[in-house]
């Protein structure tokens, strides 16, 4: 078996750079780190973990507000920053459309949702736990008949 050791980065669709840029970086703090001569990849530091936005087509956020089908990114905040984070997400124009208060699950704590310009859904959480005990995913059930 692979024993990852965290994540190495991970990658956001933008549909203008630049825009996306100061976002990422006068909204949510991310420090811009470098970018592809063609701007195509722009590398971001958020705490210590790698983003990347990469320059494509405009996203098509789904219909409903709330509707992400459960894709979207998390970023972690500190508990005397959380009320905070969420008067300055609001302070900027931005909507928080859901907000909840998870407990006894695999991430747990809590956490807000909003958008970033080309609609893709992001969460900031105060994670108070996280669940890493070692769990097998479920087998199949199915009979065949």
């Amino acid at each position: 078996m692979i024993q990852l050791k965290g994540l190495a980065h991970f990658s956001i669709p933008v549909s203008d750079v630049e825009r996306s840029v100061r976002f990422y970086t006068d909204v949510l703090g991310c420090k811009y780190l470098a970018a592809m001569p063609d701007r195509s990849i722009t590398f971001l530091d958020a705490g210590g973990d790698c983003v990347l936005l990469i320059h494509r087509p405009a996203y098509v956020p789904p219909s409903a507000p709330e509707g992400s089908g459960g894709v979207h990114h998390a970023f972690m905040i500190d508990e005397d920053q959380y009320e905070a984070a969420k008067a300055f997400i609001r302070s900027k124009g931005i909507d928080i459309f859901f907000e909840e208060d998870r407990r006894n699950g695999t991430v747990n704590g809590p956490r807000f949702y909003f958008r970033d310009p080309d609609g893709t859904p992001l969460e900031l959480i105060y994670r108070t736990s996280y669940n890493v005990e070692g769990r097998r995913p479920p087998t199949s059930t199915r009979s065949s008949a």
